[in-house]
């Protein structure tokens, strides 16, 4: 066996990347880690440092290499549960257990005054230093550090024993990972100025709903990272990483042309319709029709051919088919077709990331050219902090204008009648706003629609009746004599004859 410390090995020289075993973690790298350098992974228990060590591991084994895993805290069984659990297999990856199970059981090995704890330490960093000797690995997990700060007792004894680490595999062919489960004093950055980079994971426990996790990249020498929080969690299969969504990255050409809403009245209100790139707000009561109107939308692209994403957020999935068939909507075709795809999004369960992956998965894997979130008060709800759900919108809406997606999202506003009240304000973002609201005429309810906002081409300034019948959404011609309508108390003045007949219908 050849020793991989030879005099030619210069661990200067430029090498190509590697990968760290996931797909996430490579892609906010920009391509992997650096190879024959030392990391560092940290965060608290819990928080899956395990799970993604093990997964650069297997993914050195899938590359044909040697790897260790030097375990301080960790049996070998409790590791082999932790690989079945995701579907693995410890099957070529050395696995070198420090704390024997006769090391423990045999009083003469026992730590006694007269057996200090440096010469407990720099005994196990000799082991390990000769179990790399003997196996040659390129990739080494070492887990935890936490044991060694035990064993050192003093903090300048652990960093010289860390250094003579840090010593011993620079001479060496070899990319090791170090894990950590801070339980140092906050401050300890010692051994951040060491490693060569440090991943950060981190476990939240939010007011309500599933715990989200998310990891930091906190240092990285000489690569450029995507800096920022990104969420993940951990499934059967390991980490799945979601990188931060930074819109620029996503430049892409597009026809700027005008897609129909399918309604010919609508289209003139809109100025022809919507364009490629742009966002519309629909904004309104509850109840008023916003999701039946962006189910329009998405039942017109269908019919053009074209992939649709439908997000809902705030009704289940049966409840938006059955609607959509009471008014003529029948969705279950585009579905079989594999042209409209509906998500069901659980907002406890679900952390921004994640949900910014999902959308764009449907835009680059399945093609979709329109995409429909129904509605924001509920991604608001997903959201742990609110404050930066304008940011994340912001961010979204870019990348899907700049891949010439068109996007409508639905808002409810508080109340029913009377001032309204939205629990956001994310009209400045929307490129067209659709309001729709609730009137009366002669002691019945009515919904008018108008287009108060679009920043691209000329839009109709006027107020229309609408109703929504079995053959989907009806829009009547201009009203002129509204009073009341800014207010949040619209009342029409003029003449009946203007107004939608065949009342009996609007039962929806």
């Amino acid at each position: 066996m050849t020793d991989s410390s030879d005099p030619s090995f210069n661990p200067n020289d430029e090498l190509p990347r590697i990968s760290t075993g996931s797909e996430g973690l490579d892609d906010i790298l920009g391509g992997g880690l650096d190879a024959n350098r030392m990391y560092l992974y940290e965060g608290s228990p819990g928080a899956g440092k395990t799970t993604i060590a093990m997964q650069f591991l297997l993914e050195g084994v899938r590359q044909g290499e040697r790897v260790l895993y030097v375990t301080l805290s960790e049996t070998k069984l409790e590791l082999e549960l932790v690989a079945k659990r995701h579907g693995w297999s410890l099957e070529g990856i050395d696995v070198f257990e420090l704390v024997t199970p006769e090391a423990s059981l045999d009083p003469e090995l026992e730590l006694t005054v007269l057996h200090p704890a440096e010469m407990e330490l720099s005994e196990t960093t000799q082991q390990v230093f000769d179990r790399v000797r003997q196996t040659n690995p390129t990739r080494v997990i070492f887990d935890s550090l936490s044991e060694m700060r035990l064993l050192a007792q003093s903090p300048l004894r652990y960093r010289r024993q860390v250094l003579a680490l840090k010593h011993f595999f620079t001479t060496r062919r070899c990319t090791v990972i170090l894990l950590d489960d801070q339980t140092s004093e906050v401050g300890d950055l010692q051994l951040h100025s060491i490693s060569h980079g440090v991943v950060m994971l981190e476990q939240l426990a939010i007011d309500y709903g599933a715990e989200r996790r998310r990891l930091r990249v906190v240092k990285m020498r000489g690569i450029q990272f995507r800096g920022g929080y990104h969420d993940f969690v951990i499934r059967k299969g390991g980490l799945q990483i979601f990188p931060r969504l930074i819109a620029a990255e996503h430049q892409s050409r597009y026809i700027g042309d005008v897609a129909s809403s399918g309604n010919p009245a609508l289209d003139i209100m809109l100025g022809g319709g919507l364009e490629r790139g742009t966002n519309a707000l629909f904004v309104g009561a509850a109840g008023v029709g916003k999701s039946s109107l962006a189910l329009s939308f998405a039942v017109a692209a269908c019919k053009r051919g074209e992939q649709v994403s439908f997000f809902i957020f705030d009704e289940n999935i049966g409840t938006l088919m059955a609607r959509g068939r009471s008014l003529g909507l029948d969705m279950e075709p585009w579905i079989e077709q594999g042209l409209l795809h509906l998500q069901q999004v659980d907002p406890a369960e679900l952390s921004p990331g994640e949900f910014t992956a999902a959308v764009r998965r449907g835009v680059e894997e399945q093609g979709s050219r329109l995409v429909i979130l129904d509605s924001l008060n509920g991604y608001l709800h997903a959201m742990p902090d609110g404050r930066f759900l304008i940011l994340q919108m912001h961010e979204l809406l870019s990348y899907l204008g700049q891949k010439g997606v068109i996007s409508i999202m639905v808002l409810a506003q508080h109340g029913l009648v009377g001032p309204m009240d939205t629990p956001i304000d994310i009209s400045y973002l929307s490129d067209a706003v659709i309001m729709l609201r609730y009137f009366e005429h002669a002691g019945i309810v009515r919904r008018a629609l108008s287009v108060v906002k679009k920043r691209s081409g000329r839009h109709e300034n006027t107020v229309r009746e609408y109703r929504l019948s079995t053959t989907g959404v009806q829009v009547g011609p201009p009203l002129s004599h509204f009073s009341g309508i800014l207010s949040g108390t619209p009342e029409y003045t003029g003449d009946a004859t203007q107004l939608l007949t065949d009342e009996h219908d609007n039962a929806h």
